[in-house]
């Protein structure tokens, strides 16, 4: 069984960590983000240190406890260096076009959709075929990069379709005669 949790936390330089009863927030270069507090986690921050513990001695306590410090580390690398998630785009005609807090996509279909971008996370377009998702909080970041490839998954006869910068597409052969 792993122990992540009895690790205590290092806080880095320039960010500010606020911990009251049932909420973390954390405020760094990058931007800030909160969290809610599972109750039967004890979290304890002193000086440069957060520590977790299990409040109760049942199993869900012992792995909220871990949980609990993956969240926070993840909040920590969020603030200070940001994620970043890229896509591209292999295909005849397949485009994509950011404008402000929307994503305009082209891939093949009849109509041109629109992505509306969530608060929290911004969009470019380096190249028509290249898509680049940054923000602080990496469980939006991945979810807008997964949502954005769900439009057009790659497909395994030809390779077409939205997908992950080094993602490996495992072909198909064509059916024959």
């Amino acid at each position: 069984m792993a122990r992540t949790a009895n690790n205590p936390l290092q806080v880095p330089k320039g960010v500010d960590v606020k911990l009251d009863a049932e909420k973390l927030a954390i405020k760094g270069g990058k931007g800030s983000l909160a969290m809610r507090l599972d109750g039967d986690v004890d979290v304890k921050h002193d000086g440069t240190l957060i520590r977790f513990a299990s409040k109760h001695d049942t199993k869900r306590s012992r792995t909220m406890a871990g949980t609990m410090r993956a969240l926070v580390r993840n909040m920590l690398d969020g603030v200070t260096q940001g994620y970043q998630k890229k896509l591209e785009l292999q295909g005849v005609g397949y485009r994509a076009q950011a404008q402000g807090k929307k994503l305009n996509l082209t891939l093949g279909f009849s109509h041109p959709i629109q992505y509306e971008v969530p608060e929290g996370v911004k969009v470019e377009t380096p190249s028509q075929t290249e898509i680049v998702v940054t923000g602080v909080d990496k469980q939006l970041v991945g979810q807008v990069a997964a949502e954005i490839r769900a439009f057009r998954k790659p497909e395994p006869y030809k390779g077409k379709g939205v997908r992950y910068v080094g993602e490996r597409v495992r072909r198909k052969e064509a059916k024959k005669k």
